[in-house]
C-alpha cells in the first residue's frame, strides 16, 4: 500500500526525492547580513502586514507541474502558516540592516513612523523542466511614511521575484532555495528603499 501511495506522489510531484514518506515541518532561515550595520536615519519601522497569496498561504508545499497546474504536498509543510514563518527573518533582518533606527511589533511604546506593507506573490518550487527544478519567490513591498503612526505618503513600491536552481529535487534542498531567494529579495529591497528614502528626504528639506 505504501508503494502504491508513493508511486501517486511520484505522479503529482514530478517525483520529488523522498528518503521516507513521514510528514517534514520547516521554517524560514534567518537571513544573515555581511555585518551588523549601524542605523543611518530615523526611522522606526513596523510591518503593517504581511500576507501570503491565496494559492500559496497554506501550510503544505506547492509545486507548479505544468504552465497552469500545480499540486500541494502531503509529506512537506511549514512548520506554521507561511505568513507567520516570513515575519520573524524578515522583521530581523530590517532591524539588523541599519536602514532603519528600530523595527518595532504591535504594543511596543516604541511608536512607528514608518510602515511596511508586504505580499507574498509567488512561492512554490517549480518542476515543470524535471532536470531543471528551482525555487520561485516573488514578494511585494509598499513602504509609507507615518510621522503620526498613520500612512500618509508612499516612499517606495516594488515587487522582487527570484528563481533559485535547486541542488536536489527534494523539500530541504526546496527550502534552502526559497531561503537564498528570499536573502537576495530583502537585499535588494532594504537597498531600494535607502534610496528612495534619500529622495523624500531631500524634498522635504526643499520644502
Amino acid at each position: 500500500m505504501r508503494t502504491i501511495l508513493y508511486v501517486a506522489i511520484c505522479l503529482l510531484t514530478g517525483c520529488l526525492a523522498r528518503p521516507h514518506l513521514d510528514k517534514q515541518s520547516y521554517i524560514f532561515a534567518q537571513v544573515p547580513l555581511a555585518a551588523p550595520r549601524a542605523a543611518s536615519g530615523n526611522r522606526v519601522l513596523a510591518i503593517r502586514t504581511l500576507q501570503v497569496a491565496e494559492p500559496f498561504q497554506g501550510r503544505s508545499f506547492v509545486y507548479r507541474t505544468g504552465d497552469f497546474s500545480y499540486d500541494r504536498d502531503p509529506y512537506a509543510e511549514f512548520m506554521d502558516s507561511p505568513a507567520e514563518e516570513l515575519v520573524q527573518p524578515v522583521g530581523s533582518y530590517f532591524r539588523e540592516s541599519g536602514g532603519f533606527l528600530s523595527v518595532v511589533e504591535s504594543g511596543s511604546a516604541l511608536k512607528p513612523n514608518t510602515l511596511a506593507e508586504i505580499q507574498v506573490v509567488e512561492l512554490y518550487g517549480d518542476f515543470r523542466p524535471p532536470e531543471r527544478p528551482a525555487a520561485v519567490l516573488a514578494m511585494r513591498f509598499a513602504f509609507f511614511d507615518a510621522p503620526h503612526g498613520v500612512a500618509e505618503k508612499v516612499i517606495m513600491q516594488h515587487e522582487y521575484s527570484r528563481t533559485i536552481p535547486l541542488k536536489a529535487r527534494t523539500a530541504p534542498a526546496l527550502v534552502e532555495g526559497w531561503n537564498q531567494a528570499l536573502a537576495q529579495i530583502l537585499d535588494s529591497a532594504i537597498q531600494d528603499f535607502g534610496q528612495a528614502d534619500a529622495r523624500l528626504s531631500g524634498v522635504k528639506k526643499n520644502d
